[in-house]
């Protein structure tokens, strides 16, 4: 039996964070945990070491550009693959992420039921 993939979402928004959590926890493959904050990313995903990291780009106090730098910085997370999640997703601010270091990027609002097949893909491309 594989081990779980290890999915840490990160949105300040509650509501959010909740169905994206309740979204991916119908797939048994994902192990899943949520965060509201960059730093608190930053703490979970150095202790918890994920496979994967969601990323919302828009946050108060850290955003997710912020976020994802400094993971990359660290070097127990640094190479860890972060997709971001954001409503911003014109060609060219999803070419900005994406040379940023981010493995995708997911739409928002995301569909509910679409979102752990998202994952999987994104998880499977950046296993390679």
């Amino acid at each position: 039996m594989l081990m779980p993939a290890r999915i840490l979402y990160v949105d300040d928004e509650d509501d959010i964070r909740e169905i994206a959590q309740m979204s991916l926890e119908l797939e048994p493959e994902f192990e899943v945990r949520s965060c509201s904050s960059g730093m608190q990313a930053l703490a979970d995903a150095a202790e918890w070491q994920p496979d994967l990291i969601l990323l919302d780009v828009m946050m108060p106090d850290m955003d997710g550009p912020e976020t994802l730098k400094r993971l990359a910085e660290s070097g127990p997370t640094a190479s860890m693959p972060v997709v971001f999640i954001t409503a911003r997703t014109q060609t060219h601010e999803v070419e900005r992420y994406l040379a940023m270091g981010a493995v995708g990027v997911i739409a928002k609002p995301f569909d509910p039921l679409a979102l752990a097949g998202e994952v999987k893909n994104l998880l499977a491309l950046s296993r390679r």
